[in-house]
């Protein structure tokens, strides 16, 4: 039997395996190895994002300072816009596959609400952007 998510170790474990994951990926890890540079501190940034969306009540040693949608918006840019609803799709169902993998429980039903809502989120935003510098 699988654990929930309980800790930060948890969600470093999630993290790592996830974009192992991501960064193997014929479709996704161009994208991730081409931009991000040192993976020990950007693992460390995305497993405190994910602490502080799936612990928000808890009273937490780091807490995120980032904009997620500005730096999405960036990568797109830099990929002369080729993101598409495909990299979502597959960002998103290697997400659930290594959560299910590594844990169950209602912790883990909610880090799938989230990633969903907030790829739902960044994709219409990315989507906005481009029109957005396209008018400018």
């Amino acid at each position: 039997m699988k654990n929930d998510i309980h800790t930060r170790d948890d969600i470093l474990l999630l993290v790592t395996k996830f974009y192992e994951k991501v960064r193997a990926n014929e479709t996704l890890g161009p994208f991730f190895n081409e931009t991000i540079k040192d993976w020990d501190t950007h693992l460390e940034h995305l497993t405190t994002f994910w602490e502080s969306s799936l612990f928000m009540t808890r009273k937490l040693e780091h807490k995120y300072q980032g904009n997620p949608l500005e730096a999405h918006v960036k990568v797109d840019k830099q990929f002369n816009h080729s993101i598409t609803e495909m990299h979502f799709g597959i960002w998103l169902n290697l997400w659930y596959e290594t959560l299910e993998e590594l844990f169950e429980g209602e912790v883990v039903e909610n880090a799938k609400r989230r990633a969903r809502k907030m790829g739902t989120f960044i994709y219409l935003k990315l989507f906005e952007a481009r029109q957005y510098s396209s008018d400018t």
